[in-house]
């Protein structure tokens, strides 16, 4: 049994007239597997053109700009994060887990456009289940009002913004997307007499990894949640 590449599917789409056929979903996949290539760190719609077997202005009759495209794709990130989801909705801590450890999967997987998370809002499907998917986990932490939503404006910012980071710093430095690598680039070389602390927890800070402490901000915010809901009760 043979797999159809995305040129494959781009000759299939390609009517007798030579011209290829595109629709949204068609480009969001192929910016996926674009995005999914090792060392790819930014989406050009001229190599997206290119994968489709199309003119990149085509490209632009079903996304304003590459900005609405990559707010496209990043939706469909983002979707696919709270899909992975398995916890039932009672195990809130374990669904925020879930969805964090899931977020930084994927944006790692595609660092192109999980390192957009940073400056975009999509305002899609995909963003709004993960509100939604939020805000409901701190309610059954028992949280409500400004509490709730400062929970969920800190944890989605925590996630967001970690994740993208450390696809894009894995990406660069040429590292597998599952890998787990330091925090910090190397030893720190500090003189002792000027920087005491730096030279005692130098090999502790040498130690620390990416993905540790992401999960530590994760369970940071759980516990303030759940400070918070104890102290309302």
């Amino acid at each position: 049994m043979t797999t159809a590449t995305s040129s494959d599917r781009s000759k299939e789409q390609r009517p007798p007239g030579g011209r290829v056929r595109l629709d949204r979903q068609t480009i969001i996949a192929t910016g996926l597997e674009l995005a999914a290539q090792p060392g790819t760190t930014s989406i050009s719609v001229r190599e997206l053109g290119a994968r489709l077997g199309a003119d990149p202005t085509a490209i632009y009759r079903h996304f304003r700009n590459k900005e609405h495209l990559m707010q496209a794709l990043l939706d469909e990130v983002i979707g696919r994060s709270v899909a992975a989801v398995t916890a039932s909705p009672e195990h809130w801590r374990d669904r925020l887990r879930q969805l964090a450890e899931s977020t930084l999967d994927l944006f790692a997987a595609y660092p192109a456009i999980g390192v957009e998370a940073i400056v975009l809002t999509t305002h899609g499907p995909g963003e709004l289940d993960a509100i939604e998917f939020m805000l409901d986990a701190f309610s059954r932490a028992g949280l409500s009002g400004d509490d709730l939503v400062r929970h969920y404006a800190l944890l989605a910012s925590h996630v967001l913004s970690s994740a993208a980071g450390i696809a894009r710093g894995r990406s660069e430095r040429g590292w597998n997307a599952d890998a787990t690598s330091p925090w910090l680039e190397g030893p720190i070389l500090a003189d002792p007499r000027t920087y005491p602390l730096i030279s005692s927890f130098g090999a502790q800070l040498s130690a620390l990894e990416d993905r540790e402490l992401f999960l530590l901000g994760v369970e940071a915010v759980i516990q303030s949640a759940e400070r918070t809901a104890r102290a309302d009760a």
